[in-house]
């Protein structure tokens, strides 16, 4: 029996062992390196997109929609966010962002991030619709609590169909937002929409940008995922608003045509029109990246962000890129435990270039 045991840990040795040895041979014959030229990334950066999180602890207001509450994934995001139900029903939800501080404060890459509101839905005679709340932010929550945080930077949120709309938007600067957020697919925006030229040009007065979802969003209970067509930006970009297209539109499609493709069509038409690199790491959206560091239409419009804490899950690793990293940049990326450094040096690695990780702080104003 002993003889058994040993022999047929030798054979399952011995099967490891010349396992590992032909996924080097092939990895080795298979190896593409980056996407693009790799190069060290540079420090001093700007995440121009990250989120908080909370349910109205300590009065800030906030609020998430109860079939979200009662779903996993709500206690998933506040662990990736680190931190749990129990500590914010304690501290307030503004425990969120002093956890965001503390990890930037750690980062070697990262100096500051912006951090997004969330509005509600309201409808088309400007009243709020309660039952269609997925997740709510407010502008006062976020624009006062981020002026004690440093390094911490206030993305506003404003509902167009609110009937105090434009005076939001003026509280808005005058708080020193960086741009305005949305998520049309549950905030039931149309950005075609007629009625919402007044709105954008009070945005290109103030000189706010517009930084909105674009392509499908599956992440809650409730959603329009038409509303994420990346056509129905024409209007706020004729009228000169400065728009930055979430997520390069790397999900869904419309008519037949993938939303990634529809945004890029638009590009060479648009010169206001802009995009960021969040959640490109992603399992579900890492296909893309290659296509997007590497696409003419793409240099000069393409910023840095993360869509904090979306880096924290196992959807995003280095281990999905064995043909693109080396086994060095693997496990350096791996062993790196700052969420933000790691993110950095995974795109950086993959090929996305210095230009890229610095255009989010040149592109909104803010000095290093």
């Amino acid at each position: 029996m002993i003889k058994f045991v040993k022999d047929r840990g030798m054979t399952l040795a011995w099967f490891f062992l010349v396992s590992f040895i032909v996924l080097l041979v092939l990895r080795g014959v298979f190896f593409k390196g980056a996407y693009s030229q790799a190069s060290p990334p540079p420090e001093g950066l700007l995440d121009m997109h990250c989120h908080t999180a909370g349910f109205g602890a300590g009065g800030s207001g906030a609020r998430v929609s109860k079939a979200l509450r009662e779903s996993w994934k709500f206690k998933l995001y506040l662990k990736i966010f680190g931190t749990s139900e129990e500590e914010v029903n304690e501290k307030g939800d503004e425990i969120v962002m002093d956890v965001i501080v503390r990890q930037i404060s750690k980062s070697q890459f990262i100096d500051d991030v912006v951090i997004l509101a969330m509005d509600a839905p309201y409808d088309c005679e400007g009243n709020l619709v309660e039952d269609q709340i997925e997740v709510y932010v407010p502008n006062r929550f976020v624009g006062e609590a981020v002026k004690t945080k440093k390094g911490l930077h206030f993305g506003a949120s404003v509902h167009p169909n609110r009937k105090d709309a434009l005076e939001e938007l003026e509280w808005s600067k005058e708080n020193d937002a960086i741009f305005v957020k949305w998520l049309p697919n549950i905030q039931g925006i149309d950005p075609s929409d007629e009625k919402y030229r007044d709105y954008y040009l009070k945005m290109v007065e103030l000189d706010l940008p517009l930084l909105t979802h674009v392509g499908d969003e599956d992440s809650f209970s409730r959603t329009d995922n038409a509303l994420g067509d990346p056509k129905l930006l024409k209007l706020p970009l004729e009228c000169g608003v400065r728009i930055i297209a979430a997520h390069v539109a790397s999900s869904g499609e419309r008519e037949g045509v993938e939303n990634i493709e529809r945004l890029l069509e638009m590009m060479p038409n648009f010169s206001n029109l802009y995009a960021d690199i969040s959640t490109l790491t992603q399992m579900n959206r890492s296909k893309y990246l290659q296509q997007v560091l590497n696409d003419e239409r793409l240099k000069g419009r393409l910023m840095y962000g993360t869509d904090y804490p979306l880096t924290n899950t196992p959807l995003v690793t280095a281990l999905q890129f064995p043909l693109r990293l080396t086994i060095r940049e693997i496990v350096d990326i791996m062993l790196t435990k700052n969420s933000w450094d790691r993110d950095v040096k995974l795109k950086a690695a993959l090929g996305c270039p210095k230009e890229v990780f610095e255009l989010s702080r040149s592109f909104l104003k803010l000095g290093s």
